[in-house]
């Protein structure tokens, strides 16, 4: 397990750039308005893993993913990368824990030192991709532990260690902080993913009937596999949706906000083949660290019609569909992902009523 130790005299104030994201490419500034009595020191410890981390290690990573949600209004880690966390497939990470110690096996000797962070991770950088793709990165720093310089060291660290391949990073929020690490460790930018919010469902126009089409709810124990033909006729040139497996969706239904009744497919009425198919999400209520309360948000999770059947007006329909049953659910909020050069798909948000909320953005490095 690769370790270095690095410390920090600037004071700390908890409350300091929370609306900064320290990611790569997003390191928040050193915090200016700390109580200038604390002179305590704050030291941290860069650790790597491969594979699957410890659940101590992957618990720690979690929180701080979600306080860095809930600081930044948008999740740092995308799903896939959190299912290929847990599989430990294709995967590996560096985190930062503060009074972190290593426990050294004398029998395997120091080069082989195993360390385990005896207090809480405090930011985490995640890898993932096979030996012959890009090496996709995204990160995060604990917001109460922004300003001492974190996220240069997580970003410096992978550099070195990415060194001769093809590197995407995915900086989640357009800030000024990640371009300006971008172009200094010389990545280009590529590819801009908008998030977009509807908060006034009630507006929504009734879901239009498409002749011979009927709307359903999935069947996890017979859709699975024609579901799975679906999107990957639909997706054949989408660089993340199009590659699903049997392996990622099953653990998808697995997850706690799985609702089927909530993953809607359009059949045909005659063969009842599966033309195409609108899965929702719903982000639950919950209360963060701090005390603040943030409401459920439904959204538009995929939404996907095979190549045969389109010019049918299933897009639309299958859009409104899922909408108007989030809006029935009693969602006030409803957001989504759309690439910004999808311009069908963004001039039919526009006409619903969504608008941009923020950006993500890929930029990469050729090895």
């Amino acid at each position: 397990m690769t370790m270095s130790t690095h410390e920090s005299h600037a004071a700390h104030d908890q409350h300091a750039s929370n609306n900064q994201h320290d990611a790569p490419g997003q390191q928040a500034p050193a915090a200016q308005d700390a109580d200038a009595t604390n002179t305590d020191s704050t030291m941290w410890t860069l650790s790597r893993f491969d594979g699957r981390p410890s659940d101590a290690v992957l618990d720690g990573i979690i929180a701080v993913a979600r306080a860095a949600e809930d600081a930044d209004g948008h999740e740092p880690f995308n799903e896939q990368t959190r299912i290929e966390l847990r599989r430990g497939e294709n995967v590996w990470g560096v985190i930062v824990s503060t009074d972190q110690a290593a426990s050294t096996d004398q029998a395997a000797g120091p080069e082989n030192a195993e360390s385990q962070p005896r207090e809480s991770v405090v930011a985490a950088a995640i890898v993932t991709g096979g030996p012959s793709e890009p090496a996709t990165v995204e990160m995060a720093v604990h917001p109460n532990n922004r300003g001492f310089g974190m996220g240069q060291d997580l970003a410096d660290m992978l550099v070195t260690q990415l060194e001769g391949r093809t590197v995407n990073v995915w900086a989640h929020g357009d800030h000024y902080a990640a371009r300006t690490l971008a172009e200094r460790v010389g990545l280009e930018r590529v590819r801009e993913l908008w998030s977009m919010r509807l908060c006034d469902p009630a507006s929504l126009p009734a879901t239009p009937e498409v002749a011979g089409v009927s709307i359903r709810a999935f069947d996890p124990n017979k859709d699975a596999d024609a579901w799975l033909d679906v999107n990957a006729a639909a997706f054949a040139s989408h660089p993340e949706q199009g590659k699903l497996t049997r392996s990622d969706l099953d653990e998808r239904l697995a997850e706690d906000w799985f609702d089927p009744a909530g993953f809607l497919l359009a059949t045909d009425d005659e063969s009842d083949e599966l033309l195409g198919f609108h899965w929702t999400k719903v982000h639950a209520a919950h209360t963060d660290e701090r005390g603040t309360e943030h409401p459920a948000v439904g959204e538009v999770y995929v939404v996907g019609v095979s190549p045969d059947a389109q010019g049918r007006g299933l897009g639309k329909a299958l859009t409104l569909a899922g909408l108007n049953h989030l809006k029935d659910e009693g969602h006030q909020t409803i957001m989504l992902y759309v690439d910004a050069d999808n311009a069908p798909a963004v001039a039919l948000y526009d006409s619903l009523g969504f608008e941009r909320w923020d950006v993500d953005v890929m930029y990469t490095k050729d090895a």
